[in-house]
């Protein structure tokens, strides 16, 4: 073994070593794999070939700490090429036929995030259900939606949750195309031209449960845009969750009690009895902004020139365990979301005594009088400073106030007066108007509500079909292996 400097070994070889745990299993399976496919084509002795299956498979059952990931060893592939020849010797240089170490890595690094996209797309599907669910309860929950923190229109909480899920279900159709991306093979690569052992690449990608290769061989071992691509479809998860655990944390304030949390998802103050902090909420704020710093250090990684260890080498960690936070991430915010109270009463007290119906009685009264929208756009903003400065509300706008309004602005009343407003400014009513695909009348937002939930459930269906092909790919592999005729 060569003499390593002992500032290379904790500089270098230990941070590759710090990913043996999340590469083991699937180092096993594309070493397997790759032998299988040279026993096949006569490349090893049949005698050589299952005696490397069977320290292989042995390898297979033992944990990482039982391999010895030592940095002093050097990196990972050599640690493993260290134990195998502690048991077969020479045999064990096989393995290196046709392939370099880089190939086996990219192949086990594809492996593991397809099993993780599939647990990151369980956990959004899961997410879009609670959201459509909670949506369902709150088709009649009037609010006022708000923009920049301010009143903006009369809507409901269910209308509002959907805009989440709709996200959400974007989210997941960019981890879908991220896992079809995975699951190509880099298999039967070579160093960068290809390999003449190893023949037709469809073998191993079969082998391995992948859909079909990459088809350039230098770019099958190079490739770092498809990992971009997921940490960025990560990210915008993230900082979907994060969104709206930032509005639900305001709202679970003293100051709006529009929301309460479910105790299990609060922490108490260790000091202030009366405190309840939404301490899940801060979580998935925080680790959003972690899953971006993940992003922007990939990107800065993988912008060197090509065919650099440090294009992928960083990768094999990273992205795994950005993967890995999102689903806790993910998982945390859809408890949140099912476990949540929503105080409509305090809710509908907010929304009628603001004035959010101002846009709808500007558009009332362009209809029944006839003039332009800005002119009546005018008249409602200015009638709706005097009502602010009387101590009035939105629902207690009259036609003599508009008249008022109207005079200051454009020196006539147009009549208004004797207009009737009262249906323009009952929030009920503006929000039963609002019957348009999308919109926010309780018919609708149910329909919406109900597609939600029954995409999510769809996800989770196509997740659970996915996970079956592979474990069917992973058990034939391994039956393969271990199969006596082999020998």
């Amino acid at each position: 073994m060569p003499e390593y400097a002992p500032e290379l070994i904790a500089g270098g070889f230990a941070v590759e070593i710090a990913d043996a745990e999340l590469l083991h299993h699937w180092l096993d399976l594309a070493d397997l794999a790759h032998v299988l496919v040279l026993r096949e084509r006569a490349v090893v002795p049949v005698d050589a070939a299952a005696r490397l299956l069977d320290a292989l498979l042995a390898c297979h059952r033992e944990s990482p700490a039982a391999i010895g990931y030592d940095p002093a060893r050097g990196e990972i592939y050599n640690c493993r090429e260290d134990w195998l020849v502690a048991r077969i010797g020479d045999d064990a240089g096989w393995l290196h036929a046709g392939r370099p170490r880089r190939e086996a890595v990219r192949i086990a690094l594809r492996l593991r995030l397809r099993r993780d996209v599939l647990d990151l797309l369980d956990a959004t599907a899961g997410l879009v259900e609670a959201l459509g669910e909670q949506a369902g309860r709150h088709t009649q929950t009037w609010m006022a939606e708000q923009t920049y923190l301010q009143h903006a229109q009369p809507s409901t909480f269910g209308h509002y949750l959907l805009a989440f899920a709709h996200a959400a279900l974007r989210d997941l159709e960019r981890l879908e195309d991220s896992f079809a991306w995975l699951n190509r093979s880099p298999g039967g690569a070579g160093g960068v031209n290809g390999s003449r052992l190893t023949g037709d690449r469809e073998r191993i990608a079969a082998l391995l449960g992948f859909d079909g290769v990459i088809e350039h061989t230098r770019d099958a071992m190079w490739q770092t845009d498809g990992y971009i691509a997921l940490l960025s479809a990560v990210a915008s998860l993230a900082t979907t969750c994060a969104k709206l655990a930032e509005d639900l944390e305001i709202w679970a304030s003293q100051e709006f009690d529009y929301v309460r949390l479910a105790d299990g998802h609060t922490r108490s103050s260790v000091l202030m009895p009366q405190k309840r902090n939404p301490y899940a909420l801060t979580m998935v704020r925080g680790e959003a902004g972690v899953l971006i710093g993940r992003l922007a250090g990939m990107l800065a990684v993988v912008k060197t020139p090509s065919a650099r260890s440090d294009n992928l080498i960083f990768a094999y960690g990273e992205v795994p365990r950005a993967v890995d936070l999102a689903v806790r991430q993910v998982a945390l915010m859809a408890g949140v979301v099912a476990g949540l109270e929503a105080n409509a009463g305090r809710m509908y007290e907010a929304l009628e005594s603001g004035f959010s119906q101002a846009a709808d009685l500007a558009e009332h009264l362009m209809l029944t009088v006839g003039i332009d929208y800005r002119t009546a756009y005018r008249i409602v903003g200015a009638a709706v400073r005097r009502a602010a400065a009387a101590g009035l509300r939105g629902v207690d706008l009259t036609g003599k106030l508009l008249a008022a309004a109207a005079l200051e602005v454009s020196g006539a009343d147009h009549g208004l007066s004797d207009v009737d407003v009262a249906a323009a400014l009952d929030p009920r009513a503006i929000v039963s108007s609002r019957s348009t695909r999308g919109g926010a009348e309780p018919s609708v937002v149910a329909r919406m509500a109900a597609d939600a939930v029954a995409a999510g459930r769809r996800a989770v269906a196509r997740v659970a079909a996915r996970r079956e092909g592979l474990d069917a790919a992973e058990a034939a592999l391994l039956a393969e292996a271990e199969r006596p005729a082999r020998r």
